[in-house]
């Protein structure tokens, strides 16, 4: 395979710190926002719940027709027109003293859907057999960006409360949309596809091995907006760590998560060693969220089930759209990854939802129960269907 040249790797850099820094944004209430949310006027459960996954709906909305747009108009003006709204976005909920507001100001960030896009410019700006390394690049920074916003959002709102976060996020897509346009080449001509149609997205969402894979992303990313719910509730009420010291926890865990990944990286080479390690993910993650449901006011309990619920979560993030580019039709792929990533928020806005309704009801304890119920339905989806697929596989390899 040859080596990325010197415009391409400009390029993909550039334009994995234009997502990230957008994603960073989007993640980086997530360690505080319940916690703060409560002392709002109009809070309720249901609403915080849904302040943290609106942004899912919006993606899902507008991803696949600001890719399209963006086969109009030009990469770059559609991703500028995205991230502008996302400024806006995050400029009212700076500016809202209500939690209606700060939903309305989230619904617009994720009405900012211009990851599609942007992986299509990455794609027009490389050659095929360099695309995959490309990709590669832009999943690791948005890695990093959740890592980072679990860390930072803390301390960066005990600095500038919530507003300053939000108000941060719009600052951030600013400084996306001067690299953007001072950095990153214009092409010619676009060479790939931004998105695929509607009917081919559907297609794929109902295909039997994406099923497995984009039913799997919608519960990866439920749980963990749920989880998001609870845990700053648990970590300040129930432990008594303020919300300054957080990151005291995040950052041991994201350390070892990151181990473990590098440790088990190298067992995800082949379909089916990464479907075996999808099934343990599965059931890992079951159990870290029934250790934060009994953890108590024992914080080296919860820590232990942080470093078990994040390593399998890093592990599926990188499993799962590999899987997708790897079992998913070539002449489809775009397709695939449109429904994955649009499964992907779906479970975001449910999970968020989901978690309010559990914590109005049942508390914070009675959101990871809930949770961990929900890996109840997602483990026979991977049992089932990760034999018929590895099934599949070898059947399709034996000639």
């Amino acid at each position: 395979m040859s080596q990325l040249s010197r415009p391409e790797r400009r390029s993909a850099l550039t334009l994995a710190c234009v997502i990230s820094l957008r994603l960073f944004g989007l993640f980086l209430i997530m360690p505080v926002f319940s916690l703060y949310a409560q002392t709002l006027p109009d809070a309720t459960p249901l609403l915080i719940g849904m302040a943290l996954g609106i942004y899912g709906l919006g993606q899902v909305l507008l991803q696949i027709p600001l890719g399209l747009l963006s086969d109009r108009i030009g990469r770059k003006p559609a991703i500028t027109l995205g991230l502008l709204v996302f400024a806006v976005g995050g400029l009212v909920a700076a500016c809202s003293d209500s939690l209606l507001g700060i939903v309305i100001g989230r619904a617009l960030q994720g009405m900012g859907a211009v990851a599609g896009a942007g992986i299509a410019l990455a794609a027009d700006l490389t050659q095929e057999q360099n695309r995959n390394k490309v990709m590669g690049i832009i999943g690791v920074s948005i890695g990093v960006a959740f890592l980072l916003a679990l860390i930072l959002g803390p301390p960066l709102e005990a600095i500038g409360g919530l507003s300053g976060l939000f108000a941060a996020t719009s600052l951030l897509a600013l400084v996306s949309l001067v690299l953007l346009w001072l950095i990153v080449p214009t092409p010619e001509q676009a060479r790939a596809p931004a998105t695929a149609t509607f009917s081919a997205v559907l297609a794929m969402m109902r295909d039997g091995h994406m099923v497995v894979l984009n039913g799997s992303v919608f519960f990866l990313h439920a749980l963990l907006t749920a989880s998001f719910v609870g845990l700053p509730l648990l970590l300040t009420e129930r432990l008594q760590l303020p919300v300054n010291r957080h990151w005291e926890l995040y950052l041991p865990v994201m350390v070892i998560a990151a181990f473990v990944m590098g440790a088990c990286l190298h067992r995800m080479r082949e379909v089916r060693q990464s479907l075996h390690m999808v099934m343990v993910c599965v059931v890992a993650i079951g159990l870290a969220l029934l250790g934060f449901a009994l953890s108590g006011e024992h914080l080296a309990v919860l820590g232990v089930a942080a470093a078990v619920f994040f390593s399998a979560f890093n592990l599926l993030e990188a499993a799962l759209p590999s899987l997708v580019s790897r079992l998913a039709p070539t002449a489809l792929r775009g397709a695939a990854m449109g429904a994955y990533s649009t499964s992907q928020f779906l479970g975001a806005f449910v999970g968020g939802a989901m978690g309010g309704v559990a914590l109005g009801r049942l508390g914070a304890s009675g959101v990871f129960v809930c949770a961990a119920a929900l890996t109840l339905l997602w483990l026979p989806l991977v049992w089932v269907g990760g034999r018929r697929m590895t099934g599949d596989v070898v059947v399709v390899a034996a000639p």
